[in-house]
């Protein structure tokens, strides 16, 4: 292209000396078309516009992104997947792009949005041996059913090293409990321990004239592992930034999209794993591998010590004239309770005791807390779905779904599938999820619209489904 001053030049000679376009061509040396184009057409400044181009517009790929993010702003904001999710995610579909690709689009697809701006805080240094602990609530899937687990994750600010362990609750049985089991994956205790104002832990807050007062039971736990506490300000979760920050870090990393939850047990040793994985990465700011200065950490630990501290809250309860006693705010019908007036219960994390006077056991369970769970939103996943057959196959929300179901709507056929998510979506007004996955025979056999179910070409065959191990479970399993 030409510069502007040789198109005033080429439009001075054509239009002031009357010049021919051959001899304008000859005289600057120039082709005879582009003499004739910059000599009688006319160059009018244009806005620039840019078309949306890319294997991310008017593909599948664009469209699994959107519904994703669709999805994840009808979540909580801590339940929303991170770029980084969306893009792994993606790839086990069989996408080539690159991870900038997928960051560009999500950011104009989010374009126009508020976004939070930045406070500014003062960098503290801290020692080796350091560590902060706080908890988290995360949400997990178990039996189809949402349930929200309290993670209490420690942080160490020299390493930037981070281990975790999810509990029911945020009581002093778990607390203590939790404590216990993150000191034994790092291997040691550290020397001093920053927490907040965790009410398991601290029986009075710290004030600008008076230190904190601890329990007598986190009283005792600290002078049984040696290590020293320090409690912060109240409402300055700036003073343990590390510990604040790794919350986020291990939802969105670990637990986003909500993992499947068979017990706790199985679900820590997953997030144990991925967090010793986690090591692997290089320090944001000293750029050595974390777990290079775990190692260099770990002489400044204190030993674990020999004798186990047993974790329990013993409680004298009175018995109502029904036999019942309260737990967890929760009534517990004692058998042979209206024989005794005052009972002792014995309150692990998980489970509990119920105690006569004389040493009899009553009663013996599960904590209430444990059972704890909510139903997801099926009617409006099962609406979206409706809408749009195709996003079921790439749903966060399908893993969910209970064996059979998730079979009986597993099927290529677009049209087939959105009749099944209709019916699913009538059977759900009357029965829950669960319900209707341990009543899909007899539930279809009673529908005229699926009478000749076993005779479809699209169907899949129960008798033989049901004959074998299914996939699902042994993944619920691991």
């Amino acid at each position: 292209m030409l510069t502007m001053s040789e198109i005033n030049c080429i439009k001075f000679l054509r239009n002031h000396k009357s010049y021919s376009i051959n001899k304008i061509a000859k005289d600057l040396n120039l082709n005879w078309r582009t003499a004739k184009k910059y000599a009688d057409e006319s160059f009018l400044p244009k806005e620039s516009s840019s078309s949306k181009r890319g294997m991310m517009y008017g593909t599948r790929w664009g469209e699994m992104i959107e519904d994703w993010l669709q999805e994840d702003a009808m979540m909580k904001k801590k339940q929303r997947r991170t770029n980084k999710k969306l893009y792994e995610t993606l790839c086990t579909y069989g996408f080539e792009g690159s991870y900038r690709t997928v960051c560009q689009f999500i950011k104009e697809w989010r374009l126009g949005r508020d976004v939070e701006n930045d406070s500014r805080f003062e960098r503290l240094a801290h020692p080796p041996g350091e560590a902060q602990v706080d908890f988290g609530v995360m949400e997990v899937v178990k039996d189809s059913h949402a349930v929200d687990v309290h993670c209490l994750i420690l942080s160490m600010p020299y390493s930037n090293r981070t281990a975790a362990v999810a509990l029911p609750a945020e009581n002093q049985e778990c607390f203590l409990t939790g404590l216990k089991r993150l000191f034994e994956e790092i291997g040691g205790v550290p020397q001093q321990l920053r927490i907040d104002n965790l009410p398991a832990a601290v029986a009075k807050v710290r004030t600008t004239k008076e230190e904190a007062v601890y329990t007598d039971a986190f009283q005792q736990f600290v002078a049984h592992y040696g290590f020293q506490v320090q409690s912060c300000n109240p409402y300055s979760g700036n003073e343990k930034g590390s510990v604040e920050n790794k919350v986020g870090y291990v939802r969105y990393n670990f637990l986003v999209p909500s993992p499947i939850m068979n017990d706790f047990e199985s679900l820590n040793r997953r997030l144990a794993s991925s967090l010793r994985d986690d090591m692997e990465r290089i320090h944001y700011e000293k750029k050595v591998r974390i777990k290079d200065l775990v190692v260099e950490e770990q002489k400044h630990l204190l030993r674990l010590p020999e004798e186990d501290f047993p974790v329990f809250r013993e409680e004298l309860l009175k018995v109502n004239k029904y036999g019942e006693v309260t737990i967890d705010q929760t009534k517990i019908l004692v058998p042979s309770g209206s024989r005794h007036g005052q009972v002792r219960a014995i309150l692990k994390w998980d489970d509990m005791k119920i105690i006569s006077r004389h040493g009899e056991i009553l009663y013996e369970e599960k904590r209430p807390y444990m059972m704890t769970k909510r139903a997801l939103p099926w009617e409006s996943i099962l609406n979206e779905w409706y809408k749009k057959p195709r996003s079921y196959g790439h749903s966060r929300h399908a893993e969910y779904l209970p064996g059979r179901i998730r079979e009986y709507l597993n099927i290529q056929n677009l049209m087939i599938r959105r009749e099944r998510l209709g019916w699913l979506r009538s059977r759900l007004v009357l029965h829950s999820i669960t319900e209707i996955d341990e009543r899909l025979y007899e539930l279809l056999s009673q529908s005229d619209a699926y009478s000749d179910i076993e005779e479809h070409p699209y169907d899949v065959d129960w008798s033989k489904y049901d004959s074998l191990n299914r996939p699902w479970q042994s993944e619920v399993q691991s």
